[in-house]
């Protein structure tokens, strides 16, 4: 799967997430080394805090499907906005948890651009294995 076709599932996803507060919808496309893509939308909660974004939606439902920390080849983040949607700081330290730092993470707008970068230029100071 290229980069435009994980691009195109994760905007066709957004029409699936519960966002009745926001009505701000997001979608993810996850590619797994396997070449299975999971995707996730946000779901969202009268309590905030509780709302989960789409790219935790994608990866937590990927680990309940039986796959591995180092299983994950790319994600796809799409929205509605004019400038390219990234991951929230939540999602970024989840991504880092689970992904390769050099993992691309393609991102996208409204007019349909694609910003490819790398999970390390995401989220350069990640928390990772500390040591005590």
């Amino acid at each position: 799967m290229n980069k435009e076709q994980l691009v195109e599932s994760a905007r066709k996803m957004k029409n699936r997430a519960y966002v009745p507060y926001s009505k701000f919808p997001v979608g993810a496309a996850l590619l797994l080394k396997d070449g299975t893509v999971i995707n996730g939308v946000n779901v969202e909660n009268v309590s905030f805090g509780a709302t989960n974004c789409a790219e935790r939606t994608a990866i937590f439902t990927a680990i309940a499907n039986g796959y591995k920390k180092g299983d994950f080849q790319a994600i796809a983040v799409s929205g509605d906005t004019m400038d390219f949607l990234p991951p929230c700081s939540i999602c970024r330290q989840v991504l880092a948890e689970f992904c390769l730092p050099d993992m691309p993470v393609y991102l996208t707008n409204e007019k349909k651009d694609i910003l490819e970068i790398t999970l390390r230029e995401l989220l350069p100071y990640a928390f990772t294995d500390l040591e005590m």
